[in-house]
């Protein structure tokens, strides 16, 4: 009797037990770094070996899509959804392995629509402003960092010259989840890392400034990979990362601005690791933050951070093996996607 209570028991919880991440199949094995939603249960994904998905039904379904020709070996870091049959999508790599393509058929055919024309020049993300205008942010070149723009939807590209674009000595910008440049209020951001400390990047009146970011630094492998905003009184920001290659140090991986990325602060309890994304989810007024080695949130605008522990309804490793984020949606390795529940964080 007592063993028949216990198995009623169990199955009583875990009825009524909800999962926090629902793993759902992407058909694909690859590493997946980009992710975007259009709204209307519209999401695109994107990564190595030239791969793009899409879903129409809020990830009921994601349907593997047709590679652009001659990319089978590009890495498409970033994608930027547009709707259900438009998509804009970003490759890095050394020169002109920087590629974008566009889709308007819902990827069955692509438009390659630009090629990084610096030998020595690498894209780490994309971002779109609006309906019709897009950015694309590089790594350093002649000792500044670069910046595309198209107008016209991705069709045209074009070089911005704005000032203050200098970078220090080993800066760079990390392509590790296609979220290190954001538009917030009308300013851009972008954030860096390297051999030196890590900046936020903000445009203001076509002229951009930097603020120092008190995040892991000195390291080709530490600093800003990712940022979000929620615009409100404060222009509250905030900027996460860490050292990619030591995922398991905790200290350094987030910090919050509350004046629209002019001064930073660290955070009291940083998340337990390298966070690589980080997004804010305005119903449920939480920040969440992804990394390789686990997920954590915040209540209190990234002065503490609390780690995503698996429920009885998840897998172990649930809250772990994530690049990006763009809610509810989580990416990772090995075609791994996830979208995140309602009510994952609780009250």
């Amino acid at each position: 009797m007592r063993f028949a209570l216990c198995i009623a028991a169990v199955l009583l919880a875990s009825r009524f037990a909800h999962g926090q991440i629902d793993l759902e199949e992407s058909h694909v094995t690859t590493s997946l770094r980009g992710v975007d939603t259009a709204g209307t249960g519209v999401a695109w994904a994107s990564g190595s070996g030239g791969t793009v998905l899409r879903t129409e039904d809020a990830g009921f379904l994601w349907q593997p899509c047709t590679t652009p020709k001659g990319a089978e070996k590009l890495d498409f870091r970033g994608v930027q959804a547009l709707d259900g049959n438009t998509a804009v999508v970003m490759s890095s790599g050394s020169g002109e392995l920087s590629k974008i393509y566009k889709t308007t058929d819902g990827c069955q055919t692509w438009k390659l629509v630009f090629t990084n024309p610096d030998k020595e020049g690498f894209f780490d993300t994309i971002r779109r402003v609006g309906e019709r205008e897009f950015y694309v942010l590089g790594d350093p070149v002649r000792g500044r960092f670069v910046l595309f723009v198209s107008k016209d939807g991705g069709e045209s590209w074009s070089g911005v010259n704005d000032a203050g674009l200098a970078a220090e000595k080993g800066d760079g910008a990390f392509a590790a989840s296609n979220t290190s440049l954001i538009v917030s209020g009308g300013t851009l951001y972008f954030g860096t890392g390297g051999t030196g400390v890590p900046h936020v990047y903000a445009r203001r009146s076509s002229a951009w400034s930097k603020a120092d970011v008190p995040l892991a630094s000195y390291s080709t492998a530490a600093g800003v990979f990712s940022i979000a905003a929620r615009t409100d009184a404060k222009s509250t920001l905030i900027a996460v990362g860490g050292v990619y290659s030591k995922p398991d140090i905790g200290a350094g991986t987030a910090a919050t601005s509350v004046d629209g990325g002019k001064t930073w602060r660290g955070a009291d309890m940083s998340p337990g690791g390298y966070r690589s994304g980080v997004a804010y989810d305005r119903d449920a007024k939480v920040w969440v933050a992804v990394g390789t080695n686990g997920t954590d949130f915040s209540r209190d605008d990234g002065k503490t951070w609390k780690p995503l522990v698996p429920t009885a309804a998840d897998a172990p490793d649930v809250a772990k093996g994530w690049n990006a984020v763009a809610l509810p949606y989580v990416v990772g390795a090995k075609g791994r996607i996830g979208r995140v529940r309602p009510d994952a964080f609780g009250k």
